[in-house]
């Protein structure tokens, strides 16, 4: 079942509808089961997850041997499953690095994405839509009929069948969305959402994954986890993850590099993560220098009409 989808026709970079339905077609879904899968991925990635219960998700980071990451995620378990949500550009990348090393393990991997059909729901009355479908959500993590809820403040994420998402687009009598109007409250948040462009580029505390608790620092030994410690306890981290609003002449992409106005023109500053764009306005997420003033002059680099200004964090960068 193909589900019809609309590009979002309002201004989504600042305005949300009272229920906003969103296709998260762009995102994919990694299954872990075996007997030590749960134990694998817990020294592979950032997140502690031995701890992770059924009513909670955490932010992650797969990274290399380097501490750069290959991927950042959001994670749940179900019964003896791990489940991995991770942009779906670069879940090959991850998934290929995985298995590479659960062969001497008793885990498996596999990619799920097309056995689920992944939406998101936001806006003020989105609370109220899905306690209707599901009942009260409590939790992070909800396991209803047919489905997964993952609620991330006043927004949720389902993972269901094509046959109930059909259903809750019926019910919703909204427009089922494109993800770009998503992917601007994922960049109003602050997320990180690494795509192929910047697999293995950058250590986590350089795209914030410490602010949204997706670094445990008490866990044991994981991938990558001599260089992300000693950003933490001795310093040397210089770039930071940052949220720019304004406009631009050329198409923004996570190819995109931005530039900041000096005394000798503009020089480079830095790449752009995650992009969306609605007539010429442009909002984005970008790895610049932590010391990047907020009054900073921004601008899409060579794009002689683009102006960009900085929004601020919706979390704290202090340990």
């Amino acid at each position: 079942m193909t589900l019809a989808t609309t590009q979002p026709n309002w201004d989504y970079l600042t305005s949300t509808p009272d229920l906003l339905v969103s296709n998260l077609s762009h995102l994919g879904l990694i299954e872990v089961t075996g007997e030590q899968g749960k134990t694998f991925i817990h020294g592979q990635v950032t997140t502690d997850i031995v701890s992770l219960t059924e009513t909670q998700w955490r932010w992650g980071a797969h990274c290399d041997p380097k501490g750069k990451m290959i991927a950042s995620f959001r994670t749940y378990t179900i019964a003896e499953s791990l489940f991995i949500l991770m942009p779906a550009s670069v879940l090959p990348l991850s998934l290929a690095s995985w298995q590479k090393y659960a062969v001497f393990s008793k885990a498996e991997l596999t990619d799920v994405t097309a056995k689920q059909v992944i939406l998101g729901f936001a806006g003020t009355k989105a609370a109220e839509f899905i306690e209707q479908q599901f009942g009260r959500i409590e939790h992070e993590v909800t396991h209803a009929e047919g489905a997964i809820i993952l609620k991330d403040a006043e927004r949720f994420i389902v993972i269901t069948s094509a046959e109930k998402a059909q259903q809750l687009v019926t019910a919703s009598n909204q427009p089922l969305s494109s993800h770009q109007a998503w992917q601007a409250l994922e960049i109003q948040a602050g997320y990180a959402n690494i795509d192929d462009n910047h697999s293995s580029e950058f250590v986590p505390q350089m795209c914030n994954i410490q602010a949204v608790n997706g670094i445990s620092f008490e866990k044991g030994c994981y991938m990558g986890q001599e260089t992300i410690a000693r950003m933490k306890y001795r310093g040397g981290n210089k770039r930071a993850l940052y949220i720019l609003s304004g406009s631009a002449s050329e198409t923004v992409s996570s190819e995109t590099q931005i530039e900041i106005a000096s005394e000798d023109g503009f020089l480079r500053a830095g790449k752009v993560i995650e992009a969306v764009e609605f007539n010429s306005q442009v909002l984005l997420t970008a790895v610049l220098a932590n010391d990047t003033p907020n009054d900073a002059k921004l601008r899409v680099k060579n794009d002689n009409q683009s102006e960009l200004v900085v929004k601020p964090l919706p979390y704290s960068l202090e340990d």
